[in-house]
């Protein structure tokens, strides 16, 4: 089924390209809206994936907004982003 999470750290088209590039295999085709703030993803899903798709995102310095991050969490997840971030502008 269809569903939309929001995303932390997502700025710019680099992020995305990055985000549909490295979870397609896994988790297929992904819509990054980034009209919105915070940033939303919609994708096919069952509930079930959804702590794969939590863990993938983190690991790309893109945590689901409705996770709670302490300081230093927070801070890695927008390093690893801005990282991801960059790679996406140079893929795209």
């Amino acid at each position: 089924m269809q569903q939309s999470y929001e995303v932390f750290n997502v700025k710019c088209s680099g992020c995305a390209s990055t985000l549909k590039t490295k979870l397609a295999e896994e988790f297929g085709e992904i819509e990054v809206n980034l009209e919105v703030i915070p940033r939303k993803i919609t994708l096919e899903m069952e509930d079930k994936d959804v702590m794969k798709l939590a863990k993938a995102l983190r690991e790309l310095g893109y945590p689901l907004a409705s996770e709670e991050m302490g300081f230093m969490d927070s801070t890695s997840a927008k390093a690893k982003s801005f990282v991801s971030c960059v790679i996406g502008k140079r893929n795209s």
